[in-house]
């Protein structure tokens, strides 16, 4: 019998994590977090991980495991969650994958192209002109030649906005062109399963989040991690939430400023989330307003 994966997917603060836990419990099986973010220790609240009584509950893959600033990519997560997964389907055990960075996503149900040359003269040609320009003339760089890559991907992710640039540089192609050409061969079967909210109820999630993680300590969370010495600029820290944290800290804008912007960039982040899998026409989406909704969902996609 072919190995089955339930994937859970959608914008940030869709409940994806709540959905996850009570499936996984239900089907008695463990959790694969499809979460750049996530897998890095220390970055708790910032990353909306879920609590040390729910990783108890369930066991949860790429939670925890590496330090703030350990290299982690999408290649890796890819190999390490198909033997996961293999692991798994020889006890009959459906694993249930969930988050919402897209790119992984795309990564563990088709695979991920990374196979392109590099050029390191054109790379560090680039870093320089980041460290002149900054990250927002990069970006504006990638929009030029490849819209369609550039919205998949923050301008402070510079590290993906490079790889991007440096991807059209020597192929003349889109990263995403050869995302979509490659084909992995597998026979696992992936179900997808998507949560949709009405936009504004989205927005008021979002905006409530984020007082939470403010009053839950997020500036405490960033002064720790600074304090134990890692850089404010590794790739770890360049995420929404840390960095206006960040620029708080440093005195560049206010406390109330760094929360707007926090609320801004994550509704913009889930904006983008939304296009990229509205995209994949496999996703089976589900229409949700708040946790009855979820708790229907759930037993739906057990029955699948």
């Amino acid at each position: 019998m072919e190995p089955k994966v339930i994937v859970i997917t959608g914008p940030t603060c869709s409940g994806k994590t709540f959905l996850s836990l009570v499936l996984a419990e239900k089907l008695k099986t463990e959790i694969i977090s499809a979460d750049s973010r996530q897998i890095y220790k220390y970055l708790d609240i910032g990353t909306a991980k879920p609590s040390k009584d729910e990783t108890s509950r369930v066991r949860h893959h790429f939670i925890d495991e590496l330090y703030p600033d350990e290299e982690f990519n999408v290649s890796r997560f890819e190999e390490q969650s198909l033997d996961i997964i293999g692991n798994l389907a020889q006890n009959n055990i459906i694993p249930v994958a969930v988050g919402g960075s897209g790119l992984y996503i795309r990564a563990l149900v088709d695979g991920i192209f990374n196979t392109a040359d590099t050029d390191e003269g054109y790379r560090l040609e680039l870093k320089e002109k980041m460290d002149k320009f900054g990250q927002e003339f990069l970006y504006s760089e990638l929009q030029k030649v490849d819209p369609d890559g550039a919205a998949t991907m923050l301008p402070q992710n510079w590290k993906r906005v490079i790889r991007a640039l440096e991807v059209y540089h020597l192929t003349g192609k889109s990263i995403l062109e050869h995302h979509k050409e490659y084909k992995r061969e597998t026979n696992i079967q992936f179900l997808q399963f998507g949560l949709n909210w009405q936009r504004d109820v989205l927005y008021k999630n979002i905006e409530a989040r984020v007082d939470k993680m403010i009053e839950a300590g997020l500036v405490g969370e960033v002064e720790r991690v600074l304090n134990m010495g890692y850089k404010k600029d590794v790739n770890a820290l360049n995420t929404v939430g840390y960095k206006e944290i960040i620029s708080y800290l440093d005195k560049e804008i206010t406390l109330e400023r760094a929360i707007e912007l926090i609320k801004r960039n994550t509704r913009r982040f889930a904006k983008r989330q939304m296009t990229w899998f509205r995209a994949d026409k496999r996703i089976t989406w589900f229409d949700v307003s708040g946790e009855k909704d979820l708790l229907k969902t759930a037993s739906e996609i057990k029955g699948f």
